[in-house]
């Protein structure tokens, strides 16, 4: 039995474009839904900014409509719920279908020379439990005593009946669980496909840093989703069915659980999490740095160890979010360790993408702009990350707003960019027609400064002392001096929200009414681009390719001499290239 038979293209509506198995429309379908709520959760962020920055005044248009009874002023058990949400939906229901859902989707079956995914059923059922989620999510806005508000940790007691009384909690916890289904069963897939459909020839060691990444994602999630999922079922059942495991204290006595358990149970998934949303972010970054420095990946070999060692040391550095909750000094100084431990391999990469574009003959095309500016914010981030992984210095900005600033430098701000840098790098592959460069870099120069000026702003006030998640940080005094230093900050941010327009103009535009594109609009030699058209048909291939080399072939002067171009696909032969010779090397 051939394991990529070609099958029969659906011929039905329902099943091409609803109830679809093909992995590009599944695909498209996490894109849409992912910038939907990219639009939500930002809108989300704008209340939060507006708050910090005028605390208790009306907000401008959104005011009138949405805070009516309150003259227009966001209250503060509304403002616990904007942050709470804010948090859930750009993490799980935002940058997850955009960086994994849909990338993942449309690259891993034809970079690695596969008709479909694995499991195709899955993954349509993968989409659907991830829609589902959508809605329980959507129905918690709906919720009488207001959506979620235990904060996007969802600690207990403050996610029990006691502290966030109501559906709108129960609807987040269980819109959580139901995420995690569709994470597990995506990453099921992910993992089964790259093992077992690579094209022939197709070795380890010649998959794109793209597949690698969302590879090594899928084994994070199939791991620990289950522990965040196993926890927030639990908090829900505390909730629901009257039981206590995370409940303690006079209302349930001696028998009480323990809601520090919770913690560790939360951040057993929530530190691979970081690892699980910036793994592909890492490998779309590697490969396109690699296509338009016009070079092969600086020690290709070396990002991928790093980002396995990584993925490794990312399951024992959870810790250092728990220094605050009295763990033992032995325990915390392995935990500071292991944390400072990790940024050993992710230096390597950085290391690595600088090296790459040194001396290359850098093209700078929009999927280009945007990985710059990705390694540029995670090296921000990671630096000011050193400062809360060492005991001595995380016990003073513990929950300020200098977590918050270093939080989405490193994960949000990275994530955000090398999302764009994917999306404009595969527009032309999954809708056929090509972007307009100028909007595109309109929104790049946006995005870039404002996302910078906005979390530094954060870095600043938090290492002043700003604690994070007040409604009005200025009823204190010893704070009352960062009224300004915040309002920049929010200018930046609406500043950062204006920036989206151009996107949001070429994205539409291009998808309806853009240039149709080449086959290979940027000349790079992996198979997506190299074997199969743009966009694919249903199968993908008609001809399973073979792989002869890796996916980094470019500037060689000998194919320039032979080819007359710098660069040789995946599927090239080069005049008189000892492939036996070259297969053994490999």
């Amino acid at each position: 039995m051939e394991l990529q038979p070609i099958h029969p293209e659906p011929t039905s509506f329902i099943r091409k474009w609803i109830f679809s198995i093909d992995h590009k429309v599944i695909a498209k379908q996490f894109l849409w839904t992912g910038l939907l709520f990219l639009l939500f959760g930002g809108t989300l962020a704008m209340l939060i900014r507006w708050q910090w920055a005028f605390p208790g005044q009306s907000v401008p248009a959104l005011g009138p409509v949405f805070f009516k009874d309150t003259g227009g002023a966001i209250t503060p058990p509304t403002y616990t719920s904007i942050f709470t949400m804010h948090g859930l939906i750009m993490i799980f229901w935002a940058i997850t279908p955009i960086l994994i859902g849909a990338f993942g989707n449309l690259t891993i079956p034809l970079m690695i020379g596969a008709r479909d995914m694995a499991f195709p059923k899955l993954n349509m059922y993968s989409y659907w439990a991830f829609f589902i989620s959508a809605v329980l999510v959507i129905l918690s806005f709906t919720s009488q005593l207001g959506a979620g508000n235990a904060g996007w940790t969802t600690y207990p007691p403050l996610s029990t009946n006691v502290g966030s009384p109501g559906w709108g909690q129960t609807f987040a916890g269980l819109g959580i669980f139901v995420t995690g289904l569709s994470s597990i069963m995506g990453g099921i897939n992910y993992i089964v496909t790259v093992i077992r459909f690579r094209a022939p020839g197709m070795t380890w060691f010649r998959l794109p840093l793209t597949v690698w990444g969302l590879w090594l994602t899928a084994i994070l999630n199939v791991l620990f989703v289950p522990v965040l999922g196993s926890g927030a079922l639990l908090v829900t059942l505390d909730r629901l069915a009257g039981t206590h495991f995370f409940i303690t204290g006079g209302a349930v006595g001696l028998k009480g659980g323990d809601p520090i358990l919770f913690q560790h149970l939360f951040w057993i998934f929530g530190h691979p999490e970081v690892y699980i949303l910036i793994l592909p972010a890492w490998g779309i970054v590697g490969d396109v740095l690699s296509f338009f420095a016009r070079k092969p990946a600086f020690w290709y070999k070396g990002s991928v160890f790093a980002m396995i060692g990584v993925t490794v040391l990312s399951a024992v550095v959870y810790g250092h979010h728990m220094y605050q909750t009295g763990m033992a000094p032995m325990l915390g100084l392995a935990f500071e360790i292991l944390t400072l431990a990790i940024s050993v391999p992710a230096v390597l990469l950085f290391v690595n993408w600088l090296n790459t574009i040194w001396r290359g003959s850098v093209r700078k095309t929009v999927p280009m702009l945007f990985a710059l500016g990705m390694v540029f914010v995670f090296g921000a981030g990671g630096l000011t990350g050193l400062l809360l992984g060492t005991i001595s210095t995380d016990i003073y900005l513990h929950d300020t707003m200098y977590v918050v600033g270093h939080f989405h430098l490193t994960m949000a701000a990275a994530s955000f960019l090398a999302s764009f840098c994917g999306l404009y790098f595969w527009f032309p592959k999954m809708f056929g027609r090509e972007t307009n460069p100028l909007l595109g870099k309109l929104h790049f120069w946006g995005s870039v400064i404002f996302i910078t000026t906005t979390f530094t702003g954060q870095l600043l006030a938090g290492y002043s002392g700003q604690h994070r998640r007040l409604y009005d940080p200025f009823q204190y005094d010893y704070i009352t001096h960062l009224r300004d230093i915040n309002r920049w900050t929010s200018y930046s941010a609406f500043m950062l929200f204006i920036a989206q327009i151009p996107f949001v103009i070429n994205f539409f535009y291009s998808v309806f009414a853009g240039k149709k594109t080449k086959e290979n609009p940027w000349d790079v030699p992996t198979l997506d681009w190299v074997a199969c058209s743009s966009p694919p048909v249903y199968h993908n291939f008609d001809v399973v390719p073979t792989v002869v080399r890796g996916p980094h072939e470019l500037g060689n002067p000998e194919v320039k001499k032979a080819l007359g171009k710098d660069w040789i696909s995946q599927t090239e032969e080069m005049p008189g290239e000892d492939l036996a010779h070259a297969a053994a090397a490999e």
